[in-house]
Protein backbone atom coordinates (compact mmCIF):
# COMPACT_ATOMS: atom_id res chain seq x y z
CA UNK A 1 0.00 0.00 0.00
CA UNK A 2 1.23 3.25 -0.49
CA UNK A 3 2.02 5.79 1.93
CA UNK A 4 -1.44 8.46 1.73
CA UNK A 5 -3.57 4.94 1.89
CA UNK A 6 -1.78 3.73 5.04
CA UNK A 7 -1.91 7.38 6.45
CA UNK A 8 -5.74 7.61 6.14
CA UNK A 9 -6.45 4.47 7.46
CA UNK A 10 -4.12 5.06 10.70
CA UNK A 11 -6.07 8.58 10.86
CA UNK A 12 -9.59 6.87 10.26
CA UNK A 13 -8.85 4.67 12.87
CA UNK A 14 -7.04 7.31 15.38
CA UNK A 15 -10.80 9.29 14.90
CA UNK A 16 -12.71 6.13 15.56
CA UNK A 17 -11.39 4.73 18.79
CA UNK A 18 -11.25 8.99 19.83
CA UNK A 19 -15.17 8.77 19.11
CA UNK A 20 -15.71 5.95 21.16
CA UNK A 21 -14.08 6.81 23.97
CA UNK A 22 -15.56 9.43 26.92
CA UNK A 23 -14.02 11.19 29.95
CA UNK A 24 -17.31 12.12 31.50
CA UNK A 25 -18.09 10.39 34.72
CA UNK A 26 -21.47 8.47 34.33
CA UNK A 27 -21.66 7.01 37.60
CA UNK A 28 -25.40 6.33 39.34
CA UNK A 29 -24.29 8.52 42.71
CA UNK A 30 -23.20 12.08 40.06
CA UNK A 31 -26.80 11.40 37.97
CA UNK A 32 -28.73 11.42 40.70
CA UNK A 33 -27.05 14.32 42.57
CA UNK A 34 -27.69 16.82 39.48
CA UNK A 35 -30.78 15.46 38.52
CA UNK A 36 -32.43 15.08 35.04
CA UNK A 37 -31.60 17.70 32.50
CA UNK A 38 -33.79 20.11 31.11
CA UNK A 39 -35.21 18.95 28.39
CA UNK A 40 -34.67 15.33 29.17
CA UNK A 41 -37.09 12.83 28.62
CA UNK A 42 -38.41 10.13 31.11
CA UNK A 43 -40.60 7.69 30.45
CA UNK A 44 -41.56 6.20 32.79
CA UNK A 45 -43.59 9.27 33.83
CA UNK A 46 -45.78 8.30 31.08
CA UNK A 47 -46.33 4.55 31.56
CA UNK A 48 -49.74 5.25 32.59
CA UNK A 49 -50.49 5.93 28.96
CA UNK A 50 -50.00 2.24 27.65
CA UNK A 51 -53.36 0.71 26.51
CA UNK A 52 -55.07 3.58 25.69
CA UNK A 53 -55.36 4.82 21.84
CA UNK A 54 -52.43 6.95 20.54
CA UNK A 55 -53.46 10.08 19.29
CA UNK A 56 -51.32 13.70 18.32
CA UNK A 57 -53.29 15.15 21.35
CA UNK A 58 -52.00 12.21 23.35
CA UNK A 59 -48.84 12.46 22.04
CA UNK A 60 -48.21 15.97 22.67
CA UNK A 61 -49.67 15.43 26.35
CA UNK A 62 -47.11 12.71 26.98
CA UNK A 63 -44.35 14.70 25.41
CA UNK A 64 -44.96 17.31 27.94
CA UNK A 65 -45.74 14.99 31.35
CA UNK A 66 -42.15 12.73 30.00
CA UNK A 67 -40.40 16.31 29.72
CA UNK A 68 -38.74 15.38 26.24
CA UNK A 69 -38.45 17.90 23.76
CA UNK A 70 -39.53 15.53 20.75
CA UNK A 71 -42.26 12.62 20.63
CA UNK A 72 -43.24 10.37 18.20
CA UNK A 73 -45.32 7.02 16.89
CA UNK A 74 -43.67 4.34 16.01
CA UNK A 75 -45.90 1.60 14.21
CA UNK A 76 -44.70 -2.09 13.29
CA UNK A 77 -44.19 -0.85 9.58
CA UNK A 78 -42.19 2.36 10.86
CA UNK A 79 -39.24 2.88 9.39
CA UNK A 80 -36.73 4.33 11.82
CA UNK A 81 -33.30 5.39 12.57
CA UNK A 82 -30.67 4.17 14.77
CA UNK A 83 -29.45 7.13 16.21
CA UNK A 84 -30.51 8.11 20.15
CA UNK A 85 -31.98 11.04 20.77
CA UNK A 86 -32.18 10.72 24.58
CA UNK A 87 -34.61 13.74 24.93
CA UNK A 88 -36.65 12.27 22.51
CA UNK A 89 -40.12 10.19 23.55
CA UNK A 90 -41.10 7.25 21.37
CA UNK A 91 -44.84 5.58 22.28
CA UNK A 92 -44.90 2.29 19.82
CA UNK A 93 -48.23 1.35 19.53
CA UNK A 94 -49.62 -1.95 17.56
CA UNK A 95 -51.67 -2.17 14.17
CA UNK A 96 -54.35 -0.71 16.22
CA UNK A 97 -52.39 1.98 17.80
CA UNK A 98 -53.12 0.85 21.01
CA UNK A 99 -49.81 2.11 22.89
CA UNK A 100 -47.72 -0.91 23.89
CA UNK A 101 -44.21 0.41 24.70
CA UNK A 102 -42.89 3.54 25.80
CA UNK A 103 -39.26 4.58 25.49
CA UNK A 104 -36.42 7.63 25.02
CA UNK A 105 -34.25 7.95 22.64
Amino acid sequence: MNLKIRLCLALGAALLATGCSSTADKSPATTAASGPAPDSCTSSAVEHFKGQTATPELLEQARQQAGASSARILTPTSVVTLEYNGQRLNLNVDGQRVITRVTCG
